[in-house]
């Protein structure tokens, strides 16, 4: 039995002097056991002692400045999809994707396909995991990255990260992050997820660094008791599929650290996105602890939206990996088991009151969509968030926008385009706009406020 206090107190002490050297370690320890054992403590001990493994086995200390935002990814690195290509062949032969194999798998991603859409139970044995790794492993590794560039362009995502992902499935949004973060990041990941899928996902994280070191807990989202507190609590796809959500998230928010954040992912369909609408504003009404740092802002002291909500941003297509083309084109499927859309909806909580952008909306100076239908005919001033691509099939561009004060859906409607107003196209998703002499105008058809952008008008992106 290894002394692991002796093995920390001179990590401790060596770590501001020189590279600790396990075999150096080991002479201090009483026992001078292996420096196999004294290297396997420091890395299980690595997170607490902020320690980073160099590639000749010696630790140095771990780099303490944030992460930088940029996320571009163009396919699923080939290391995950070959660790997948194994299972599937492990589990069915090299010619999985054929005969009644093939077959099989296909029912197994349309059943899923379908009760997602229908928003019945999801039971994930073995088989419905891997399916549902060859359909959504790609779109969710990619969805995670874009929502991490909320917190990195602020500073706010540190290289030394303990993360908890709960119904961490396959394992989608724990490899963007991995991917996402620098070389040198140290992370404590713990997965929580009961079903079949975490074999799936202990398989794939055999392909991320050593300094990415992962626990995975077969603990149902309810039921898990968390140990401290999280730098980054992740709650990705799950949601949907729980009893109490709600609950759920106020159970995590406790374990955030004071400078930490809550991020909850969802796919873009209009269910599951207006229920996570529903759940953010659940647990961050006006006057609680708990503040959404993006993307949906609240613009106007003591204010929350009350509208439907459905709100997503949609990135770049990501390539479809072999195993889904291999799966789609042995069933002449055209396309059906192909998935390359990167539409997502989300939340960042936080509970130190941080924002993504910080300013509030001046009752002096612009005009508050909960108070829009004063305003019908009129032209005025707005302040409000992008919270859409552009939504038009044709003719002139559509943007849903919200100050954090609306009843009614808004949307931004340019139907003239100039160097004045083009901040509005340009915008990304969760960007605060000010529009100067916009028309308000209120739409029948749709039961909504329209924002007329024209010649006249001219936008600004502030935040």
């Amino acid at each position: 039995m290894i002394d692991r206090d002796a093995v920390r107190a001179n990590a401790k002490y060596l770590r501001n002097v020189r590279p600790i050297d396990p075999e150096e370690i080991a002479d201090y320890v009483e026992g001078q056991p292996h420096p196999a054992v004294v290297r396997r403590v420091l890395r299980e001990e690595a997170y607490d002692l902020a320690l980073f493994e160099r590639d000749d086995g010696t630790f140095v200390p771990a780099a303490d400045d944030p992460v930088p935002p940029g996320w571009t990814p163009e396919a699923l690195p080939e290391r995950y999809e070959d660790a997948l290509a194994d299972l599937l062949v492990e589990r069915w032969g090299i010619e999985w994707y054929d005969g009644p194999s093939g077959d099989h798998l296909r029912d197994v991603v349309s059943r899923l396909k379908a009760d997602y859409y229908h928003q019945n139970p999801v039971e994930y044995d073995y088989d419905a995991a891997l399916g549902y790794a060859i359909y959504h492993l790609p779109d969710y590794y990619a969805a995670v990255g874009y929502v991490l560039d909320d917190l990195a362009e602020r500073s706010l995502l540190p290289r030394r990260l303990r993360v908890l992902d709960v119904g961490a499935g396959v394992g989608g949004p724990a490899f963007g992050l991995h991917d996402y973060l620098p070389d040198d990041s140290v992370v404590d990941y713990h997965a929580v997820e009961p079903s079949d899928a975490a074999d799936v996902f202990t398989r794939l994280a055999d392909e991320t660094r050593r300094n990415f070191r992962t626990a995975v807990h077969d603990d149902r989202a309810e039921t898990f008791d968390p140990e401290g507190e999280y730098d980054l609590v992740l709650l990705a796809n799950v949601l949907s599929e729980l009893d109490d959500p709600v609950a759920v998230v106020e159970r995590y928010l406790d374990a955030v650290a004071d400078d930490g954040s809550l991020v909850a992912l969802a796919p873009a369909d209009r269910n599951t996105s207006v229920g996570l609408r529903e759940m953010e504003r659940a647990v961050a009404p006006p006057d609680g602890d708990v503040t959404i740092y993006s993307p949906t802002l609240r613009l106007w002291s003591g204010e929350a939206p009350s509208d439907v909500g459905w709100s997503f941003d949609e990135r770049p297509e990501i390539d479809a990996p072999g195993v889904q083309r291999r799966l789609d084109e042995a069933g002449d499927a055209d396309g059906t088991f192909v998935n390359t859309s990167v539409k997502f909806s989300y939340f960042v909580a936080r509970t130190d009151g941080k924002r993504r952008w910080e300013g509030r909306a001046d009752a002096d100076r612009y005009a508050k969509m909960a108070e829009m239908e004063r305003h019908v005919t009129e032209r005025v001033d707005v302040l409000a968030v992008k919270l859409s691509r552009d939504l038009a099939d044709d003719g002139n561009s559509l943007y849903k926008v919200g100050d954090g004060s609306e009843s009614v859906e808004q949307y931004a409607v340019c139907t003239r385009e100039s160097s004045l107003n083009r901040d509005l196209r340009t915008a990304d998703y969760g960007d605060v706009l000010a529009f100067e002499n916009v028309l308000v105008l209120w739409n029948d058809d749709e039961e909504a406020y329209n924002l007329v952008v024209d010649g006249e008008t001219v936008v600004d992106r502030v935040g």
